[in-house]
């Protein structure tokens, strides 16, 4: 059998340039107007260049915005959830006129990114597009939050992109490309790959997860989330070397593909959702790891709504499916993981595992019950709690010392 297609039926799109079409764009990118890009709208574009957002060619235009937000459709009538937008300030947008190509620059280094042609610019009403993606315009939420501190003008157009924005340096072997997990999974004889979304490590109820997915499917894709977080929330490379240990303490060899894309969060959701089955089709899975309260934060969604919302869009929307699975847990009379679906026993007998839990215990030096992680990934995890604890001892005396 062969791999999904990627999304929208064509081929892979990847917009990043190689060779001398890169070093001829970069030259003419030098004399073009700059505009720094957010964390998010980079993080956008490293995915535009190595397709993993094919078939998607730039940021989208009003028509597009208004259809996503409305239908989740584009103009062009092809499935898209959520927005794929550049915004700037009024001030800057007035400057640039429209068929105009500009230069978009890391917000880290201020190196270019990608340049653009643009095509249209726009405003929107930011409260509709919360309130359609993620349900909600509380600005608490932190989705919501930066819809709502983006500039007022939307920039539409293709995009040329020149850089993957450091992380293929910074994160080597664990960033592949959708070209890259395809030719692997071919390699391996895999054509039915449930892909798990994390950005979290990996606890005994995420480990559960990818062991049922590796019971019906070739193997499962570990797909760690590279890109920005929300305070708190544990860095990539500690959480890729935690899971890393996990796999290879405790799951059948060649069974797993551990690897990194570089998109920050979106908490959307529900919505969220069925973007990581979208690129996850881009990168080769037939299948989407769906469990409880999937891309959510804090009491926005029901621990379900993730799996209810592939039930509500058009029948052929993605290729991709879900791979619903029902709350998990320990439990006690059980004496192993569980879920709701297979376990009898009352709530009291259950011991529920969840990512926020871990960190709580975690960040306060509370003991973690066995049941809970596999000890070698504790050891992890807590050695970098206990550096972080050390940093700001020594920024407390650091801070002590210069106020004398």
């Amino acid at each position: 059998m062969a791999l999904v297609r990627p999304h929208g039926g064509g081929n892979l799109e990847p917009l990043l340039l190689k060779g001398k079409a890169l070093a001829d764009e970069l030259l003419r990118a030098s004399n073009m107007p700059r505009i720094k890009v957010s964390s998010r709208e980079k993080g956008d574009l490293v995915m535009m260049g190595i397709g993993g957002f094919t078939p998607l060619e730039g940021f989208m235009s009003f028509p597009d915005w208004q259809g996503v937000c409305a239908g989740m459709k584009m103009a062009n009538g092809i499935f898209w959830p959520i927005p794929i937008t550049l915004s700037t300030d009024f001030l800057t947008a007035n400057d640039i006129q429209t068929g105009r190509e500009i230069a978009l620059i890391d917000p880290e280094d201020d190196s270019i990114l990608a340049t653009m042609r643009v095509t249209e610019k726009y405003t929107i009403d930011k409260a509709h597009e919360c309130a359609t993606v993620f349900n909600t315009v509380d600005i608490e939420h932190p989705g919501v939050k930066m819809v709502m501190a983006q500039g007022d003008v939307n920039l539409a157009g293709p995009v040329k992109v020149l850089s993957l924005g450091g992380f293929d340096q910074k994160y080597g072997e664990l960033f592949m490309t959708p070209h890259q997990t395809r030719d692997l999974f071919e390699k391996l004889g895999w054509s039915k790959i449930a892909a798990f979304q994390t950005r979290n490590p990996m606890h005994r109820s995420h480990e559960y997860l990818a062991k049922i997915a590796i019971e019906i499917c070739d193997g499962v894709l570990i797909h760690s989330l590279l890109g920005n977080l929300k305070p708190g929330d544990i860095p990539a490379d500690v959480r890729t070397d935690a899971i890393g240990t996990l796999v290879e303490k405790y799951f059948v060899k060649n069974t797993i593909v551990q690897a990194g894309y570089p998109l920050d969060m979106r908490y959307a959701g529900p919505r969220e959702a069925l973007l990581h089955a979208l690129f996850r089709q881009n990168y080769g899975c037939s299948h989407l790891i769906v469990g409880r309260d999937h891309a959510g934060v804090g009491n926005y969604y029901g621990p379900f709504d993730a799996h209810h919302i592939f039930d509500e869009i058009p029948k052929g929307s993605m290729e991709t499916q879900p791979l619903k699975i029902d709350w998990t847990f320990w439990c006690y009379k059980c004496g192993s993981m569980a879920s709701a679906r297979t376990c009898p026993h009352d709530e009291k007998d259950r011991l529920l595992v969840s990512g926020t839990k871990l960190r709580k215990w975690l960040s306060e030096g509370a003991e973690v019950p066995a049941e809970f992680s596999r000890p070698e990934v504790l050891e992890i995890l807590r050695a970098y709690y206990a550096s972080i604890e050390e940093s700001e001892k020594v920024e407390v005396k650091l801070s002590g010392h210069s106020g004398r």
